[in-house]
C-alpha cells in the first residue's frame, strides 16, 4: 500500500511542478489522470459511491476525485488552505467506499507536499 501511495504521490508533484499553483481543480484531474496513464497506475476517475441510510440507497451520495489500485481515494483541492472539512470528507469517502487510505492534496500550494495529507482508518 505504501507503495502505491508514493507513486501516486509522484505523479501528482509531477503535475504540479509542471503546471504550477494557479488553475482550476479540473485542470490538475485531467493531468492528474493523463500522468497515472503515463505511469501505468491504475485508476478510476470521478467514480459516483452510494451510502446507505436505514433502507434508503442514495445512489450519487458522494463522488471521489480519484479511486487508485481499487484501494486508495484521492481528493484534490486548489484552496488557499486544507481545512478540517476537507479532512473529514476524505474520511468520511474512506468509511463508505471500505477504503483504508486516503490522499487529501491541495494542489494551490506553492509546494505540493505542504498540502498533502495522508489519512487512514
Amino acid at each position: 500500500m505504501k507503495e502505491l501511495t508514493e507513486q501516486v504521490i509522484g505523479a501528482a508533484i509531477e503535475v504540479h511542478r509542471e503546471l504550477g499553483p494557479g488553475l482550476l481543480e479540473s485542470a490538475y484531474q485531467r493531468a492528474l489522470a493523463h500522468e497515472f496513464t503515463l505511469r501505468q497506475i491504475p485508476f478510476e476517475q470521478e467514480l459516483i459511491c452510494p451510502v446507505q441510510y436505514k433502507d434508503l440507497v442514495i445512489e450519487d451520495a458522494y463522488r471521489l476525485d480519484f479511486l487508485v489500485g481499487g484501494s486508495v481515494v484521492v481528493e484534490m483541492k486548489t484552496v488557499d488552505q486544507l481545512m478540517d472539512v476537507h479532512t473529514a470528507q476524505v474520511l468520511t469517502y474512506l468509511k463508505f467506499s471500505n477504503c483504508r487510505i486516503g490522499l487529501l492534496m491541495n494542489f494551490r500550494s506553492t509546494i505540493l507536499t505542504r498540502g498533502l495529507k495522508r489519512l487512514a482508518l
